[in-house]
């Protein structure tokens, strides 16, 4: 299927490797012109190389600093799609965590998806065509007791999706957020690894037994791939998917549920 992605210039945040990563990479097969993101500059060079093509370039920028989000707008040329990805785990329980980590969540997972936002908005409704896409988690619904500030930031981020959607009204632009499920990046290779050395189990019993105590409600049973993630970004950027607006897409393995 051709997504009609050809000569549109793409933003993603925080894609220097997961979901982000595959998210260039789909968007470039599919000839887009992709600027990619990571927090330090061999991290953006380190990804560069593995994409490989004359038709993405990077920027380094950590969220975490203000400053350094309003260089990257700096940066930036004008485009076409706004993939806000970046987000931080930090996996601290309620009682660990201090002021400063929750500031840190909004800071990241939320703020920095608001200013991109605020720049790129009238710029595209100026044109009559463009797409932000927000990438949320299912925990911003399936809120664990010990996930709180994590599920605040990207509860916040649904929240403000799907605010800014209704700025769009009568024009060729749309906001969506994608919500993922369980989602087999970088990180939870690291949590399946030192889990099944940790219990002496195998890797393949400790994802069995995460969806039996943590994810009862999966219907798929196992992580998403970040393809699978990816690609749905990809589609609903894309001018085919131009009906599909202020929606929260579950990328979620039916783990939410809920009919509505």
């Amino acid at each position: 299927m051709d997504l009609k992605l050809k000569n549109k210039t793409v933003f993603v945040s925080g894609s220097s490797k997961g979901i982000g990563f595959e998210t260039a990479k789909l968007f470039l097969e599919e000839g887009a012109t992709v600027i990619i993101n990571g927090r330090t500059e061999e991290s953006v060079k380190n990804a560069l190389k593995k994409l490989n093509t004359h038709k993405v370039s990077g920027i380094a920028a950590d969220f975490i600093e203000d400053k350094q989000i309003d260089e990257l707008i700096k940066k930036l040329p004008d485009i076409d799609i706004l993939v806000n990805n970046v987000g931080i785990f930090r996996g601290k329980n309620f009682y660990d965590e201090t002021e400063k980590d929750w500031k840190d969540y909004i800071q990241v997972n939320l703020l920095g998806g608001v200013k991109l936002s605020k720049h790129f908005l009238p710029k595209m409704i100026k044109k009559n065509w463009g797409r932000i896409i927000f990438v949320s988690s299912e925990c911003a619904t399936l809120v664990p007791g010990d996930l709180l500030s994590y599920s605040v930031s990207k509860a916040s981020v649904n929240v403000f999706s799907s605010g800014l959607a209704k700025l769009t009204k009568g024009t060729n632009v749309t906001v969506n957020t994608i919500i993922p499920g369980s989602t087999l990046s970088e990180g939870s290779k690291i949590f399946l690894k030192e889990t099944a050395k940790r219990e002496n189990k195998t890797i393949e019993e400790v994802e069995s037994n995460f969806f039996k105590d943590v994810r009862p409600s999966s219907l798929l049973g196992r992580f998403a791939k970040v393809e699978e993630v990816a690609s749905t970004i990809v589609y609903i950027s894309s001018p085919l998917a131009s009906a599909t607006n202020g929606a929260s897409v579950r990328v979620d393995g039916g783990s939410m549920g809920s009919v509505f």
